[in-house]
């Protein structure tokens, strides 16, 4: 078996792999002859080609001969090679429309994809990702987009920061105001942006102490969907219910945006359920959120003022309350500053990257030698030309455009 790890060709490159160089050298140590790993040359990654070399792993310029192919971010269509296994973040379960095309090409190209964001045990828990990264870097980003907001404090870039330890030793440098912060989300990334706020030493309070108490210290609430979203008919919620049918729910997000001045999103979102809010009510005096750290990063999705993901080099943009147009970064005194980068454990792409091979090589390594893995069939999209039986939904995605242009 040839395992190929690919170099990532999205436009900004991701630094980021799925494996390290010690953690190949260790798989190979412990499968032998039955394994065995292709790197295709790279000048981006953060860790070097010579780095693999010296841990015995072959660097090549063409990595067609491997039987899988490893990445992180999706693959530009033309570097697709047909008939391939690929492993990679693809961004097409939500039918995201800039990536429609993608997904047709992995169809037409006889690709079989697995997802990462959908590799699961039994209990449909998602076993590799780097959430926690993300909410670490996208927490730190949310307090460096407010201190350059206030003018309190300036914080380096996340990824001018060594490591982990090194950009804990900068967030001494914050000194905060007896702000409201908004936390959603209590997964991987929701407990990585929680683990920022406890290195801050800021405390967290309850729904009804944020809503109603006046502190002289910041302070943060971490919401649950319960906390913000509502059944239409009579106000209640069921947590089964709402996952299973969120249409039948609306946002009363609004008291939390009245309160608070960060919001820090970190809740996974399902196309069908409500926005935390609607642009228009920015525009309200009552609005007093000024800072959003979207670490969702879902275009379209839950928060109306990410119009786009916005990049590492350029992190932050604003957008105008009156208007609901887009600003340059602290553009406007009352403008909202929205930070949205979509790969935010790039940042600290090294111990990111170290932690994602960790999770591949406990549950993605010894599925290859299943036949039929069960975790590996779960998170297959495509194989042999067409959509599996649970992606099936994706098929008016992958014609729409087909059909749209038929009809014309």
């Amino acid at each position: 078996m040839k395992i190929g790890i690919i170099r990532e060709g999205k436009v900004p490159p991701d630094a980021r792999v799925p494996f390290t160089p010690l953690q190949l050298k260790e798989i190979s140590e412990k499968y032998g002859a039955a394994l065995t790993f292709l790197v295709e040359s790279s000048p981006f990654r953060c860790y070097s080609d010579e780095e693999f070399r010296a841990q015995g792993i072959a660097v090549v310029d063409d990595i067609s001969q491997a039987d899988y192919l490893f990445g992180v971010k999706e693959v530009p269509i033309d570097q697709l090679k047909a008939g391939k296994t690929y492993f990679f973040f693809s961004h097409t379960i939500k039918k995201q429309i800039k990536n429609r095309a993608l997904l047709k090409s992995v169809l037409s190209k006889d690709i079989r994809l697995i997802d990462y964001e959908v590799l699961k045990d039994e209990q449909g828990e998602r076993v590799v990702a780097f959430g926690r990264w993300a909410g670490i870097v996208g927490a730190y980003n949310a307090f460096l987009t407010y201190g350059k907001k206030t003018g309190l404090y300036d914080l380096r870039r996340a990824s001018a920061c060594r490591d982990l330890d090194d950009l804990k030793d900068e967030l001494k440098k914050v000194t905060l105001p007896p702000v409201k912060i908004v936390v959603t989300g209590q997964g991987r990334v929701g407990k990585g942006a929680l683990e920022i706020l406890q290195i801050l030493g800021i405390a967290r309070v309850d729904a009804h102490e944020f809503l109603h108490s006046y502190f002289e210290e910041p302070v943060f609430v971490v919401l649950s969907s319960g906390d913000f979203n509502r059944r239409k008919s009579d106000g209640g919620f069921d947590r089964e219910e709402f996952y299973a049918n969120p249409e039948l729910y609306e946002s009363h997000f609004l008291k939390f945006a009245e309160a608070g001045e960060i919001l820090i999103a970190a809740a996974y979102w399902n196309p069908g359920a409500p926005r935390l809010f609607e642009l228009e009510d920015i525009n309200s005096p009552d609005f007093s959120i000024s800072v959003i750290a979207d670490i969702t990063c879902d275009v379209g999705g839950s928060i109306p003022t990410t119009f786009r993901a916005s990049t590492i080099l350029e992190p932050i943009y604003d957008v105008d309350r009156e208007t609901g147009t887009e600003l340059p970064a602290f553009g406007k005194q009352t403008s909202i500053s929205v930070m949205a980068i979509d790969n935010l454990p790039c940042e600290l792409p090294r111990e990111s990257s170290a932690e994602f091979g960790k999770q591949l090589m406990k549950w993605v390594i010894p599925a290859l030698f299943e036949e039929n893995s069960p975790i590996l069939e779960r998170a297959t999209i495509a194989r042999d030309g067409d959509l599996t039986l649970e992606y099936m939904y994706l098929s008016d995605f992958v014609t729409e455009e087909d059909q749209q242009k038929n009809h014309e």
